[in-house]
């Protein structure tokens, strides 16, 4: 009998993680018992697609579950750890990026890390294929569980350390949140003009496709990159009424001027 089919999970947490992670386990052939969120209609929502238990307090979590996955905001991640009484022979993992694994230390003996490296959104088919896990556990055993799990719902696995971890999700942050914050400008200086932000995507798409063969500073484009400071101070001054999309010009350019030297020093 393979572990999958008699392990019973609580997944504490219905927001984008917590119903991608339930949905994937549910999908391998898991059991979920239990899934926890505040906000009741999230609750619901997953114990449907799944076929658990909707719960809504902290207090009211089973006690009789194999393993606890934690996908709650950081805060909560560790409040939840700090409170809840965890069954003597069960094992406990978060998917947070940020925060350490040590947070389980003298609350739980077998506990790790399963962190998705990826953008979910709980509305959206995902191929696991397309999301890394990064696995970190307390003893060898717990991690060759994780590994296991990882594969079993379709996902390679990365055994990282709490730092590489931290250092992962700051890149990640860079690359992606900051990145998309960066295409909502884009996107508003287009529509303030009348311009449809449909004309950027096949830049998008050859620079995302690009990145995968080549190191970034290889293919760093645009006036920051030729110091070409006509076209710097035009675009500064066509941008003089958001002072906001100013600033940021202006910084990013200064930090491409900087790493292209650095990068040519090399």
């Amino acid at each position: 009998m393979e572990i999958r089919e008699y392990m019973k999970i609580v997944m504490l947490g219905a927001g984008n993680v917590g119903s991608y992670m339930s949905r994937a386990l549910d999908t391998a052939g898991y059991k979920i018992l239990q899934c926890y969120s505040r906000t009741g209609k999230s609750a619901r929502e997953l114990s449907g697609l799944v076929g658990c238990e909707a719960c809504t307090d902290t207090r009211d979590v089973r006690r009789d579950a194999d393993l606890y996955i934690i996908a709650l905001s950081d805060d909560a991640v560790v409040g939840f750890i700090n409170s809840f009484s965890f069954p003597k022979n069960a094992m406990a993992v978060h998917t947070s990026g940020s925060l350490d694994m040590s947070l389980f230390k003298d609350r739980i003996d077998n506990y790790g890390v399963f962190y998705p490296v990826q953008t979910i959104n709980k509305q959206a088919k995902v191929d696991p294929g397309s999301i890394p896990i990064c696995i970190e556990a307390s003893n060898n055993e717990m991690l060759e569980f994780l590994a296991v799990l990882a594969g079993q719902i379709g996902s390679d696995h990365y055994h990282l350390s709490s730092h590489q971890r931290h250092v992962l999700h700051l890149a990640a942050v860079f690359s992606n949140n900051f990145v998309n914050h960066l295409y909502y400008i884009a996107a508003d200086l287009m529509e303030k003009h009348d311009l449809p932000f449909d004309l950027l995507l096949p830049l998008i798409e050859e620079t995302a496709q690009r990145v995968q063969k080549e190191h970034p500073a290889d293919l760093q484009t645009g006036p920051a990159k030729r110091n070409d400071k006509m076209i710097i101070k035009e675009h500064l001054e066509f941008l003089s009424d958001n002072e906001q999309y100013k600033r940021i010009y202006s910084e990013l350019s200064k930090s491409i001027l900087i790493l292209r030297d650095k990068h040519r020093d090399k």
